[in-house]
């Protein structure tokens, strides 16, 4: 397989997670009688521009159909980032209601629905159906297609260049990401700007993140990276910020290539954090497939050492990245009993792979089980905010990542 960004063929692995369905891919219990597609998961690093990316086997409007079963809304914390962001971007920016603002990937609204709300023309553009009606209904201007090149020239057309795009967890989600790129350069005014926010390669190596590795995550991005691509594209970074989210995030913000907005010096300073830690070696890719191996064996032992105890353990948050750990490690139902999810597109379906069954919150306090396995780690705050009930009874939260943790 050649590079996505670059095109040099690439030759050194990252990790080899085995096979595994499309991590979103949640079946209906009709669907339980039916043979699922499980495809290989390995990943790869190109020496030439250090794109990580997957070896090419799912197509994305496989992967991002209608039934997608992704909603950022059901995150009170995702929520309560995307309401400051917009803030703090109007302020920058100095955004009115002669505005205009794109949101690449716009999902459920979570986050126009705070632009519209400051009176600021806003469009969303979102492929998948299920996110986009739960956009609609909130009041939201959506198109639903794949973004790129042509998509944003027939936007420009519509009169919807923008003075900011936002485009949060989705840089990693494109195929043609050059085609994406263009897409931005398209669609800005010369002097509007974009900014992209995605896990930082950098917090996922030192924090053995492989379950963030799946299908639909065709990128694996550093600033690097990232600025190898913008300007190949016609952009230009002019600020980069780091976020806590996801596990250790940057917000990229970019602008057409020449643009008016200064440069900051982060830009640079994080790039020589990256050249200090080696991203360009292939050393610095070298960590992560023994560190998943030790996890997997971490959680298996832990699992088994429940179940022979008479332990009962069950899971919460429904997440991509447990999906990938689940499979992973091959754990099944008769280890991790079910998983609750506050998100009612996913209750009453079965995780792809493991098959363990997804239901509502409330089955916690009802069933009072031993241990809970939070599987979007990240989200370990909100959720023992929310299940602080857990303790009550005598129960206690575990995470598997970065290291097998019971708390």
């Amino acid at each position: 397989m050649n590079c996505r960004g670059c095109g040099t063929r690439l030759s050194l692995p990252l990790i080899d997670l085995g096979t595994a369905p499309p991590s979103n891919a949640y079946l209906r219990e009709a669907q339980l009688a039916e043979a699922e597609a499980w495809v290989p998961l390995k990943v790869a690093v190109c020496q030439q521009c250090w794109l990580v990316q997957t070896e090419d086997y799912t197509r994305a409007d496989a992967l991002f159909d209608a039934d997608y079963a992704y909603f950022s809304s059901y995150s009170s914390s995702w929520l309560a980032h995307a309401q400051a962001y917009v803030g703090e971007m109007v302020e920058r920016f100095a955004l009115n209601a002669d505005s205009r603002v794109v949101e690449i990937a716009a999902n459920d609204g979570y986050l126009l629905q705070y632009v519209a709300a400051r009176g600021i023309p806003c469009l969303g553009v979102e492929p998948t159906r299920s996110t986009a009606a739960a956009a609609r209904d909130k009041g939201l201007e959506i198109r639903e297609v794949f973004f790129g090149e042509h998509s944003a020239q027939a936007l420009v057309e519509e009169g919807w260049a923008a003075d900011l795009m936002a485009a949060n967890n989705v840089l990693a989600h494109v195929p043609d990401i050059n085609d994406f790129l263009r897409g931005f350069a398209t669609l800005l005014k010369p002097s509007g700007v974009a900014t992209f926010e995605f896990p930082h390669l950098l917090c996922l190596i030192a924090e053995h993140q492989f379950d963030t590795l799946y299908h639909e995550h065709y990128s694996y991005l550093s600033l690097t990276a990232v600025n190898i691509l913008c300007a190949r594209n016609g952009l230009e970074i002019f600020d980069v910020q780091e976020l806590p989210t996801h596990g250790g995030s940057l917000r990229v913000l970019v602008q057409r290539s020449g643009g008016a907005q200064p440069i900051d010096a982060a830009v640079q300073r994080l790039l020589g954090i990256e050249r200090q830690v080696g991203v360009a070696t292939p050393g610095f890719y070298s960590t992560l497939a023994p560190a998943a191996e030790r996890i997997k064996h971490q959680l298996l032992r832990f699992l088994l050492q429940a179940k022979a105890e008479g332990k009962r353990v069950v899971g919460y948050g429904a997440a991509a990245k447990g999906n990938t750990l689940l499979n992973y490690a091959g754990v099944k139902a008769d280890l991790l009993a079910w998983v609750a999810d506050a998100n009612p597109h996913k209750q009453g379906k079965y995780l792809p792979g493991s098959r363990i069954p997804v239901v509502a919150p409330e089955r916690l306090a009802l069933e009072q089980p031993d241990y809970v396995l939070v599987l979007p780690w990240n989200l370990l705050k909100e959720v023992g905010e929310q299940q602080a009930q857990v303790r009550e009874w005598g129960g206690r939260l575990v995470i598997a990542v970065p290291e097998l943790t019971v708390l």
